[in-house]
């Protein structure tokens, strides 16, 4: 049911957008786009050794999109690249493949299990944790070998 989809908590969500903006100078920056419907988000980094120093995002989406992303703006300093990129694949792992959802410190995209039934939003909602990701993974110094 559409309702299910656009619950009261993740309208509250899309309504209180942490970390908003740009960064000045950020370390790295990414920028995902939804081909299907448009949705923008442009995150930016900053890293103290693998981990989030400080964190913006300019996000132009879907009220999915911004839920995700506000989530990820309420936990995404001190996350390290490891974590990020554990929580959108098991983002996607959700969505497409019927997964658990996220554990650790985005659990609350959890919120967003009931739009796994709906494949045409997936892209969207995965947009901020691709880009932050992304974004993360350029920003950190690369690993000793």
């Amino acid at each position: 049911m559409i309702d299910d989809l656009y619950s009261a908590k993740i309208l509250r969500l899309a309504a209180d957008m942490p970390r908003a903006g740009r960064l000045a100078a950020p370390d790295a920056s990414a920028e995902k786009v939804s081909k299907l419907c448009g949705s923008r988000i442009v995150v930016d980094v900053t890293m103290d050794g693998d981990r989030v120093a400080d964190f913006a995002q300019d996000v132009k989406a879907c009220a999915l999109g911004q839920a995700a992303a506000a989530v990820l703006g309420a936990h995404v300093v001190g996350a390290s690249l490891a974590e990020l990129e554990a929580a959108r694949d098991a983002l996607r792992a959700m969505l497409k493949a019927g997964g658990p959802p996220p554990q650790g410190r985005f659990a609350d995209l959890a919120v967003l299990e009931a739009v796994r039934d709906y494949p045409a939003r997936h892209a969207s909602t995965m947009l901020a944790f691709e880009a932050a990701a992304e974004a993360a993974r350029v920003a950190a110094p690369a690993p000793a070998s």
